[in-house]
């Protein structure tokens, strides 16, 4: 089969990586790809709406694609390359709703009885200024839209609440995505993502992982679209996660079919366990990044059988086998992210850094110029390693980490550390 994976980030290139295991590929391509895709794939020119990416399969003779980022599946990449006939790993547009519109996903929620915080919407900078004076601290303010995972902020007091709403509704920082805002209650708890492949009827959830959001150490600065994650989770129990199937995606899929959305592709729950049982935060339409590279080492199944089963309706034949190691993923980010990354900086000691025992790095924002590995965005690497403890996955991820060199390196020391703490 030729395969085609859409995307340019860490989480495609663990696709890629795990995709081309498989038996069935023939040949594996990428559009646009980074530097260290282009290592195992063909890499397409850029294109970005669906029909041109659509146009893209038919003149490559693609014969299945699968969507990492979120914006296409959201801008209907799916619907089109159903209607041409095209198979596609990925939901259509109305199910893509679950990430691309926070409202949609929480009155979807509310309706189906699926746990969650309680939260209001506004459009309007007086009314969303009124509500917060009147308020009890934290609250949680989340831009409605698409925001590359920057558009919730935790505001511990008014003036914090007032900048928040301020950059969205007036400012407009994240444009049409932050037009309307969620004032949502704060939750206290550890935070779980539970994946799962959906066929419009069933969900096949993946092992559970943990994202760090936080650009410092301790979970300390503004938020980013994640600095590391880890697989499994010590507080994840058999029961935890069966309360988690049964409660938050079981249902889910229940409600999706009530309104009429056939769900096909990778649903994604971020779920935070409180006193209370576990919460919904938000959910996602595609594969998590960075929990993707957390996960993919760890898994001993064929990954395109069981997206083409998805994307085909009928995971009842689907199963999943999962190593019992641990995996930690460490992300290397560019001076200046979240907020002004400053990129076009020569990388050094990947190759040594790969040789480290349990070691695989997945490119996110790279490319490839003249034979030299230039950074091109924020998140530039992912530093992902195996081991038989949390321990001996965190020294690998961390050794491999120190042999890799490039001007402003930015990463997080504490990945995984807490899990390391807990099973000592």
């Amino acid at each position: 089969m030729r395969i085609m994976i859409v995307g340019s980030g860490g989480r495609e290139h663990a696709l890629a990586w795990k995709i081309r295991e498989s038996k069935k590929v023939d040949k594996l391509f990428a559009i646009p790809g980074n530097g260290g895709i282009s290592e195992i794939a063909e890499c397409l020119d850029a294109v970005n709406d669906p029909v041109s990416i659509a146009d893209v399969a038919v003149l490559n003779k693609i014969d299945f694609t699968i969507v990492g980022p979120e914006a296409p599946l959201v801008a209907g990449i799916a619907d089109t390359f159903q209607d041409r006939g095209l198979p596609i790993f990925g939901p259509i547009r109305s199910g893509a709703r679950m990430e691309g519109s926070k409202s949609f996903a929480k009155k979807m929620m509310l309706k189906n009885h699926i746990p969650t915080g309680s939260a209001n919407l506004f459009s309007d900078y007086k009314s969303a200024r009124d509500y917060i004076e009147s308020s009890t601290f934290p609250i949680v303010i989340k831009a409605d839209g698409l925001a590359s995972g920057k558009g919730v902020i935790i505001a511990y007091n008014l003036d914090e609440a007032v900048k928040a709403i301020s950059s969205c509704l007036v400012d407009l920082k994240f444009e049409e995505a932050g037009a309307t805002v969620l004032i949502e209650e704060f939750l206290v708890g550890e935070e779980v993502s539970l994946l799962a492949f959906c066929d419009g009827d069933r969900a096949l959830p993946l092992v559970p992982a943990q994202d760090y959001k936080r650009i410092y150490d301790d979970d300390l600065g503004p938020n980013t679209g994640g600095m590391g994650s880890y697989s499994p989770i010590p507080s994840v129990t058999k029961n935890v996660y069966e309360e988690i199937v049964s409660t938050v995606l079981t249902p889910t899929m229940e409600g999706l079919k009530g309104e009429g959305i056939e769900y096909r592709g990778m649903l994604y729950a971020g779920v935070i366990l409180t006193d209370n049982g576990p919460k919904v935060l938000e959910f996602n339409a595609r594969i998590g990044d960075p929990e993707t590279q957390a996960i993919l080492p760890r898994l001993e199944s064929d990954l395109l059988e069981i997206m083409i089963a998805s994307s085909e309706g009928d995971l009842s034949n689907s199963t999943l086998k999962w190593s019992n190691k641990k995996c930690v993923s460490v992300v290397l980010a560019s001076e200046g992210y979240p907020e002004n990354p400053i990129t076009k900086r020569e990388i050094f000691g990947i190759s040594q850094a790969a040789k480290v025992e349990g070691v695989q790095i997945f490119h996110a924002g790279t490319k490839k110029i003249d034979g030299k590995t230039i950074t091109t965005g924020g998140r530039v690497l992912n530093v992902s390693a195996l081991g038989d403890t949390y321990k001996q996955a965190r020294e690998r991820a961390y050794q491999a980490c120190e042999l890799i060199k490039f001007e402003g390196k930015q990463l997080r020391a504490d990945i995984a550390k807490r899990a390391e703490e807990v099973m000592a």
